[in-house]
């Protein structure tokens, strides 16, 4: 948001020339608190000696001055214009021709904020100034975020570190532990500790040798995700993280990470280290051993990302945007319960030795392990997939694989399928092979989800797993389609007072990306025909002429939380009838990477760190440079100026009392801005 707009000095004079040697003018920014509710931004300017530099324009006919654009979310308000302060010298400029203002030494400015926002923003800037030194006339240019933590008492507070979000250090440690414990239970992270169980029962032979190897192995972890994880994110933005995880190529590489990992448990061949490294494993400081430990955290990093990545996204777009220890001490609490389980686990390798020994059993476990890896890689090719439109992996052949191998898997539980490796069934007393009856009620539980995905082929919505389903609208056939789809004819009708179209008129329908967005829809939004638009500004068009309040929903094509979200929460009649009833809404899918944008729309994003060339870029950098957040869902509602209807955005909870109560006061505040 432009508060005052950029000054642009005419340089007429021969004798002026662009700034070479910052060191002339230094900046400091700096945030005073003044109330609960109002900050000050002070921008200080240090001149060297024989230096002029030029204030700010007043109403008088200055010819030669500087300019300050100040940019902010939408709960920032500017009150004024800059105030200016310092020894400031008035004269005539000979050379220019007309009236100046110039300071030497030190020169302030100052410019005051009322911010409405329970959680941190920033207030990013310009200053375009213009100085004289030696008798030569410079301008130059010094950008600058400057971030406004909320109050952390009543009263006025000065400027400091007071922690992320009016947050202690400590609270921040803890909330992102709690995170990591919370990561855990992801599939992406759950399947990689049978990894670390066969690689650690190979490698560990002593007890001071797995120690070792464990005490390594969750150093390895804490590492990558403290220290490569937070460089990352300074150094390509703060959706760098979240893109790999989105990232077709990188999707790709999941895909066949799992399909080998898969293969290796069903008894294709074994994942072993090379034998140099073997043989050298007793060595104290063994550099090849150490390194493959540090090879096996990376996969478990790299590979965890998609399910980690709505966790750590508020951690990685807090670093990007400069506060430096509050994500530092974050990551490091969530690597810590990342890797604590895996260290404990891997700590007494010897016991995973005996297990190793304990019978059959345990290559049923690897076995089992195995059908899971290759279901789990399916997720990884179907997000590919669809973020490259290839089709090659719809909703019905998707549910096809994964009832073959749920299929199998409780086929082979029952002792009917065999590998090569697999060892006799247990004899009764009578010598006749016999199930245990863990084995049998895990080959039911197998068979049952077949069956349970079964319908899935007609159309059925499966709201158990729909989240990790490819999306409804990739199903060439569906039984239990609504027959209630909206008309496809958009008539923008006569409004009632309420703001709802009268009665017997169609509410307006997108038409912008529709072709192409259509198969993303999740099956929610196809079965109750609740119409969602897919460009921003079309949308707010839509509900600038409905009289209602747009809803931003920030959302993904392969976000999970996205899909439970809209499962468990718009499902259910009452938030279903009032988002149909009393909202436009535009479903911004961050991570649409096959749909390229005009290339006059095309542009730079400081804030991602790249050019914005598709939709998905385009998205996400709505979400990051205007609200603040990176990980979705995460809902904003704005009226039809544009301002927000809540302070704080509503992220990934189930709550259904919690969010018809969010939509409420939404409302509440709506009809109070309605003329």
């Amino acid at each position: 948001m432009l508060r005052f707009p950029c000054l642009v000095v005419l340089l007429l004079s021969a004798r002026l020339a662009t700034a070479q040697n910052d060191s002339l003018v230094r900046f400091r920014v700096a945030i005073n608190r003044v109330t609960d509710s109002s900050v000050d931004l002070v921008v200080m300017a240090r001149i060297a000696d024989s230096t002029r530099l030029y204030g700010l324009r007043t109403d008088k006919d200055t010819s030669f001055y500087s300019g300050i654009s100040f940019y902010f979310p939408l709960s920032v308000r500017a009150v004024g214009d800059p105030i200016e302060s310092g020894a400031v010298i008035e004269a005539r400029d000979t050379t220019m021709g007309g009236p100046v203002r110039y300071a030497t030494g030190t020169l302030r400015w100052r410019q005051r904020f009322v911010v409405h926002d329970t959680a941190q923003v920033t207030i990013k800037g310009k200053i375009a100034y213009s100085y004289l030194h030696a008798g030569t006339y410079l301008s130059g240019e010094y950008d600058f975020k400057a971030f406004v933590t909320p109050p952390v008492s009543a009263g006025p507070a000065p400027s400091g570190n007071t922690g992320i979000a009016g947050r202690s250090l400590l609270w921040i440690f803890l909330a992102a532990f709690g995170g990591g414990l919370l990561a855990l239970l992801t599939p992406c992270v759950y399947s990689m500790i049978p990894i670390t169980v066969s690689f650690f029962t190979k490698r560990s032979r002593t007890r001071a040798e797995g120690r070792r190897n464990a005490i390594w192995y969750a150093s390895s972890i804490v590492i990558i995700f403290t220290v490569i994880g937070f460089a990352t994110t300074l150094i390509f933005g703060p959706a760098a993280l979240n893109n790999l995880a989105t990232n077709w190529i990188a999707n790709l590489v999941f895909f066949a990470l799992f399909v080998a990992f898969g293969l290796s448990f069903l008894g294709a061949f074994e994942i072993s280290l090379p034998g140099s490294w073997s043989n050298r494993a007793d060595a104290k400081a063994d550099m090849g051993s150490l390194g493959g430990i540090f090879f096996m955290a990376l996969t478990l990093v790299i590979v965890s990302f998609s399910c980690t990545g709505p966790i750590i996204g508020n951690l990685l777009v807090l670093a990007a945007r400069g506060s430096y220890y509050g994500p530092l001490v974050g990551m490091l609490g969530f690597s810590l319960a990342l890797s604590l389980p895996f260290a404990l686990f891997a700590f007494f390798p010897s016991k995973l030795n005996v297990l190793g020994h304990a019978g059959g059993w345990l290559n049923a476990v690897k076995v089992t392990l195995g059908f899971l890896e290759l279901a789990l890689a399916l997720k990884f090719l179907s997000n590919a997939d669809l973020s490259r439109g290839w089709r090659l992996l719809d909703r019905e052949v998707f549910l096809a694989l994964w009832i073959v191998i749920f299929v199998l898997l409780g086929t082979y539980l029952l002792g009917k399928i065999r590998f090569g490796h697999d060892d006799e069934l247990p004899r009764n007393d009578f010598g006749q092979p016999h199930l245990s009856v863990l084995r049998l009620l895990f080959a039911i539980t197998s068979l049952a989800f077949s069956l349970y995905l079964l319908p899935g082929m007609w159309g059925a919505p499966l709201k158990g797993v729909s989240a990790f389903l490819p999306p409804m609208g990739t199903q060439d056939f569906n039984a239990s389609a609504s027959d209630a789809e909206p008309s496809a004819k958009a008539v923008p009708g006569v409004h009632s007072p309420g703001g709802a179209p009268a009665q017997g008129t169609l509410p307006i329908l997108p038409v912008k990306y529709v072709t192409q967005m259509k198969i993303y829809e999740p099956e929610v939004v196809t079965k109750y025909g609740l119409v969602t638009f897919f460009d921003y500004h079309e949308a707010l068009a839509a509900a600038r002429a409905e009289h209602k309040p747009l809803m931003l929903d920030f959302t993904g094509i392969n976000c999970v939380n996205c899909r439970k979200m809209e499962g468990q929460v718009w499902s259910d009649p009452g938030v279903m009838k009032m988002l149909k009833d009393d909202f436009v809404i535009v479903s911004l899918y961050v991570d649409v990477q096959n749909i390229d944008l005009p290339v006059s729309e095309q542009y730079y994003s400081k804030d991602l760190g790249r050019q914005v060339e598709t939709l998905g870029d385009k998205n996400a950098d709505l979400q990051v440079s205007r609200f603040g957040a990176n990980t979705q869902p995460y809902y904003f509602f704005l009226d039809g100026n544009e301002k927000r209807l809540a302070d704080e955005g509503y992220g990934y909870n189930p709550d259904i009392p919690k969010f018809i109560a969010h939509l409420r006061r939404v409302l509440e505040k709506a009809n109070h801005s309605l003329p």
